[in-house]
């Protein structure tokens, strides 16, 4: 089948698209799609820029799934391969607290290559956002940190997530972590991520210490119901919008699109600016039960 032509996205989001399989119980388990990197591009694409996901899925029903919700979502199909490996599974056991587990050796997302996307892309681009497992997931860790210097190259802008779990102990994530922070020119962290990289550190140290990678980058720190804090040359404290709250599932995912969305569309804007979108984009998100990507319109009546 030929696809009808259509713009180069602005936005990139590259790492993991995965599968949920969440249990309710007994013998039922329940599929959802997600991945960090999915998930991003998925709200990136529902506030209406050109977006697309970069990464591998299977050829099996999981993989298939992912294909067919990212067309529904308006993401570019040119960059969602399908590889003869399987889905990246996470197993959610258990529902409160979450406890999960990835099945992921030699799945499908550690096969995915840049040289089969689409030609011009990074001419076309304005952000690649990294994060999530994949990172710390090889060789898929080192294919990203390439396409990472590939887009630097290029003049596209890296925003970075890390977003973190439990795959990121793996010893050699820390050096991965370091090489895609100093080139960031956006980093966001929730107050969970700093507690998890920088166990009992405190956030003036924290900072500090990621100002020293990185000067330049604007800093987002989330604090689900306290807001955000967002330091660039001061630090500017937001309050959240007040929503009557059905989940906070998919609300930092929701933040990452508002920001990049809002940077993409209005470059001439400050980050005040940028981050207000981003914490109306996660408001919004928190409203409706589930992973809700929101519309532009959602954004605007909560303004």
């Amino acid at each position: 089948m030929t696809l009808p032509s259509r713009p180069l996205p602005l936005i990139v989001s590259a790492g993991e698209a995965l599968t949920d399989l969440v249990t309710a119980g007994g013998h039922t388990w329940h599929a959802h799609t997600g991945g960090a990197g999915w998930n991003v591009a998925r709200a990136c694409a529902r506030l209406g820029v050109p977006t697309a996901f970069a990464g591998a899925v299977g050829r099996d029903n999981f993989g298939d799934d992912l294909y067919r919700a990212s067309l529904d979502a308006g993401l570019d199909p040119r960059f969602l391969q399908q590889v003869e490996a399987p889905t990246l599974l996470a197993v959610v056991y258990r529902q409160d607290p979450p406890a999960y587990r990835f099945l992921g050796e030699n799945s499908a997302d550690l096969h995915f290559d840049p040289t089969r996307l689409p030609g011009g892309w990074l001419a076309a681009a304005r952000w690649l956002h990294l994060g999530g497992i994949s990172l710390a997931r090889w060789p898929l860790a080192d294919t990203l940190l390439g396409m990472m210097e590939a887009a630097r190259a290029a003049g596209v802008k890296i925003s970075f997530d890390p977003n973190a779990r439990l795959a990121h102990h793996h010893p050699d994530y820390p050096t991965v972590f370091r090489a895609v922070l100093r080139r960031a020119d956006l980093i966001k962290l929730s107050d969970e991520d700093m507690a998890f990289f920088f166990p009992g550190e405190p956030e003036a140290d924290v900072v500090a210490f990621i100002r020293g990678e990185n000067a330049h980058a604007p800093l987002v720190v989330t604090r689900g119901a306290q807001g955000a804090t967002l330091y660039t040359s001061a630090r500017l404290d937001l309050p959240t919008y007040p929503v009557t709250v059905k989940d906070t599932v998919g609300a930092g995912d929701a933040l990452c699109a508002g920001l990049l969305s809002s940077a993409t569309q209005h470059p001439q804007a400050d980050w005040t600016t940028h981050l207000e979108v981003g914490l109306r984009a996660a408001a919004c998100a928190c409203a409706h039960a589930g992973a809700y990507a929101p519309t532009q319109a959602d954004l605007q009546a909560l303004a």
